[in-house]
């Protein structure tokens, strides 16, 4: 305890050094604890964003490009599924339910995607957490709309508000469909999934929207077809973007993929979600252990700074050890002593650290859930978070051995003489 008293007052009379040498351990030990939550959370808002599915069926295109449109709202679809080509898979015996998705639509900046009622009853996310209703109930009429918890938010939406559905995707459209407005009926819960962000209508108001579109172009006045004139219509979906498949007895599941991939009738693919998911994050994984060894490196280069204070001050502290020798201090207590402040140094720049690191992200929280999607909460260190800090710490009383040593060889006569 005299050691460490002895090493805390020694700090405070190089006090300067000491916050410049702890800011600079604080800032690296916030950046790498910074970019490990980043990771984490984004791991877990890939993996949390669907579970419960076996399949995903869509255009033939490739595994990435359909998990992004389907499930994360990202890019688009090379082609639709054949509505005969859905009919007869969803009959299959061995499918238990299905999801049918039709995208395409936006609503200022909002992905805007048709479903029926099973996307309520059958989607899953984060393990078997199922979609709940914050207010308000699922689309039953043809112009009912659904909305997330971030569309509700950032628009101000309630049940009762009226919303218009503009043709093709961006924050702003030239082309809406304010001929047939909907009514938000339902506002879902907060998921941290791409759910949030996305207006659910149903298939046949899709379809209904579009009936006097072509080519992507509304009809001249006079050929127009309007609202309530569409309720008496065939409005049964040409085509959809995707669908989820749950199947009977997940044994079946690779037999499905295969003969839906041997489809004869258009080009189709399956995919298994959680296949589809690891090859993403592998992908994504390059970059992320790129960040690692870069934040690695800064924290590296904060110790070393550390160590080059600590050995600079060496040279004016020789009569301090000197001193220190000839009231009774051994060489032990010496190299403890030094042993002693390069800990504390560690210490408390990795507590300054975690408090930098904690306050960026809760102040960060709100643009990362508008800007990027992701949702999390940072919650403890956890375990593997704790080994990093106390490698750090471990790092630093290592490197703090090393002018501890010199310290401890430095004899009373060598630092009694006055060196011309």
């Amino acid at each position: 305890m005299k050691t460490l008293h002895l090493a805390l007052r020694s700090l405070r009379n190089r006090r300067a050094t000491a916050l410049l040498t702890i800011s600079a351990i604080a800032i690296s030990v916030a950046l790498l604890l910074g970019v490990e939550k980043m990771r984490s959370a984004a791991r877990d808002g890939f993996a949390n964003t669907v579970s419960g599915v076996d399949l995903i069926v869509g255009a033939r295109s490739g595994q990435l490009n359909l998990l992004l449109y389907s499930v994360f709202r990202v890019g688009d679809a090379t082609a639709n599924v054949s509505w005969e080509s859905y009919q007869k898979i969803a009959k299959h015996p061995d499918v238990a339910w299905t999801i049918p998705i039709s995208l395409g639509d936006s609503h200022r900046g909002f992905r805007v995607m048709g479903t029926n009622g099973d996307y309520f009853k059958h989607y899953r996310f984060a393990g078997d957490r199922e979609i709940r209703f914050a207010s308000g109930k699922p689309f039953a009429d043809l112009y009912d709309a659904v909305v997330g918890a971030e569309v509700a938010k950032q628009l101000g939406y309630t049940v009762g508000s009226k919303i218009v559905v503009a043709h093709g995707l961006g924050n702003v459209s030239f082309a809406e469909h304010d001929d047939k407005p909907f009514t938000v009926v339902g506002v879902l819960e907060r998921t941290g999934t791409p759910i949030d962000r996305t207006v659910h209508v149903g298939l046949e108001a899709i379809t209904a929207i579009h009936v006097d579109w072509q080519s992507g172009m509304q009809a001249l006045p006079g050929g127009q077809v309007g609202a309530d004139e569409t309720r008496t219509m065939d409005l049964t979906p040409q085509s959809i973007t995707a669908f989820m498949i749950g199947m009977e007895s997940k044994v079946m599941t690779f037999t499905m993929q295969r003969a839906i991939n041997e489809y004869r009738q258009e080009p189709l693919l399956a995919i298994i979600p959680g296949v589809a998911l690891s090859q993403l994050w592998n992908l994504v994984g390059i970059a992320d252990t790129a960040l690692m060894i870069v934040a690695a490196f800064v924290v590296l280069a904060g110790l070393l700074g550390m160590l080059t204070a600590i050995l600079t001050s060496l040279n004016e502290r020789r009569r301090e050890m000197a001193i220190l020798r000839s009231v009774g201090a051994r060489p032990r207590h010496v190299f403890t002593l030094l042993v002693a402040e390069a800990g504390m140094l560690a210490t408390a720049g990795v507590a300054a650290g975690v408090g930098v690191c904690y306050g960026l992200i809760f102040a960060a929280r709100p643009l990362l859930e508008k800007r990027f999607g992701i949702f999390f909460d940072p919650g403890g260190l956890t375990g593997y978070d704790s080994v990093i800090l106390g490698t750090i710490i471990g790092a630093a009383l290592l490197m703090g051995a090393l002018p501890a040593w010199r310290a401890y060889r430095n004899t009373l006569s060598d630092g009694l003489t006055i060196r011309v």
